[in-house]
């Protein structure tokens, strides 16, 4: 239900919006001063309030200014009703951040439209908010080992600044991630982010990906196209992989940073920018520059503030953090109540050498919670193959614990091979269809788990 404060020192106004707005099956308080108004409101959360702009205490936009200094999330959306409303007090109102202004006498259409839609504006509110807190959990750097505290201190350190950066890291190490954070905690971080994959775009694309077009410079596509360094205007230009950009696209890269401008393709006229950039890479420059693939003057331009992320392999004691958090996200993402991973899959995880790095656990991670929809506990006999093959030890207290593992891996792999047709599945394997079914519900396997694996 939405809760809705009248505020209003007329007795016949404030009843006569409480009858009508309880009809509509809203629940609704009131005030008749700017006093009581505050202190309701700093004690209960409501997600309109109808405002009077003249109340015998204190002036309404007073009470609207006061209003906005409370936190974003308990904030009401404001509607100011006057009498007497003129232009400077509907603009004064709008800056103070009033949702919509309502003249006296109200009328009851618009009225509740314009409470619908204020209702509206602060759930798409509250929803933003609360997903703001969320990517910037995800953008947190997990882990107490003392890379991972490094790592931390150093983007406190010169995520404030608008030095360009360089980051260095195996695939899957969590560059990407690095180059959030560090958009984050910069002056930047209410700007866009905007990211751009340099292995990914053909070589013939690629400048019109950054630089975007004009005239249907690009045969087929649409008249004009924003490049990514214009979307990325004000804030901060993600370039992953740029070991990968051509000679040809490095210089022109080159000229934009030096002058913050660029001249779109098929354009005449040059456009202004301010871009922080932010490059990673998983190869090694110098080297690059030495064979004649990487310009040196490009290379010293990026790595002002050069940014090195350690292989998993390395931080293996922030195995266990990474392990939880991710199944706390997939949990959350699944619908799944809270699930636990037991010590000894934890130590089994930290003995595998993880050459897929973070991305890698990630992965491992999410299979195995789509795995086993019903286990509460991860246990070491629910992990991969893989994982097991790995340690080289006996990572099972029985044989038949290994043999059922094994046997559940296989299954999965052929059921994965006949794309979920589980009676090629059963040809596939020897088995009676019949029989297929009951070994995989011996083995904890249901169809739905076998149709998420495909």
């Amino acid at each position: 239900m939405n809760h809705i404060l009248i505020v209003d020192d007329e007795v016949e106004i404030r009843e006569s919006l409480e009858e009508i707005l309880r009809e509509e099956g809203y629940s609704v308080a009131s005030a008749g001063n700017a006093n009581d108004a505050l202190a309701q409101a700093r004690d209960a959360v409501y997600d309109v309030m109808l405002l009077d702009i003249w109340l015998p205490d204190r002036d309404g936009l007073e009470v609207l200014a006061e209003l906005r200094a409370m936190d974003a999330e308990s904030r009401p959306e404001v509607i100011v009703i006057s009498g007497h409303a003129t232009i400077e007090t509907a603009v004064k109102a709008t800056k103070l951040g009033a949702f919509d202004l309502l003249e006296k006498p109200l009328m009851l259409e618009r009225t509740l439209i314009v409470v619908k839609n204020a209702i509206e504006a602060k759930r798409l509110r509250t929803e933003n908010l609360e997903f703001r807190r969320q990517l910037l959990l995800e953008q947190q750097i997990t882990g107490e080992s003392v890379q991972a505290r490094a790592l931390r201190q150093q983007i406190k350190l010169m995520a404030p600044t608008n030095g360009r950066v360089l980051i260095y890291g195996e695939s899957g190490s969590g560059k990407e991630l690095i180059a959030r954070a560090i958009h984050a905690e910069s002056l930047r971080s209410d700007r866009v982010f905007v990211e751009l994959n340099c292995a990914a775009i053909p070589e013939d694309y690629i400048e019109s990906e950054l630089f975007g077009y004009r005239n249907s410079a690009i045969a087929g596509g649409p008249p004009e196209k924003r490049g990514t360094f214009e979307r990325a205007n004000g804030g901060t230009l993600f370039l992953d992989e740029v070991g990968d950009m051509s000679l040809k696209t490095q210089s022109k890269v080159l000229r934009a940073l030096d002058e913050q401008r660029f001249v779109p393709v098929g354009a005449t006229q040059p456009i202004s920018v301010d871009v922080r950039v932010i490059a990673a890479t998983n190869k090694e420059l110098e080297e690059e520059i030495a064979k004649g693939n990487f310009r040196e003057d490009f290379f010293y331009r990026l790595n002002v503030i050069p940014f090195y992320v350690p292989p998993l392999r390395d931080r293996r004691e922030d195995i266990a953090s990474l392990a939880r958090e991710f199944l706390r996200r997939f949990g959350r993402q699944y619908g799944r109540p809270r699930v636990e991973i037991a010590d000894d899959a934890i130590d089994l995880l930290r003995q595998y050498h993880w050459p897929g790095n973070v991305r890698e656990l990630k992965n491992v991670i999410e299979r195995v919670l789509i795995l086993n929809p019903q286990v509460p506990r991860i246990e070491r006999r629910h992990l991969p193959m893989l994982v097991h093959r790995s340690a080289g030890r006996g990572d099972f207290d029985t044989l038949q614990q290994a043999r059922d593992a094994y046997e559940r891996e296989y299954i999965l792999r052929k059921i994965d091979d006949c794309s979920g047709n589980m009676s090629r599945a059963a040809e596939t394997l020897g088995l009676e269809r019949s029989h297929l079914y009951r070994k995989m519900k011996a083995l904890g396997i249901s169809v739905r788990e076998s149709a998420h694996e495909r």
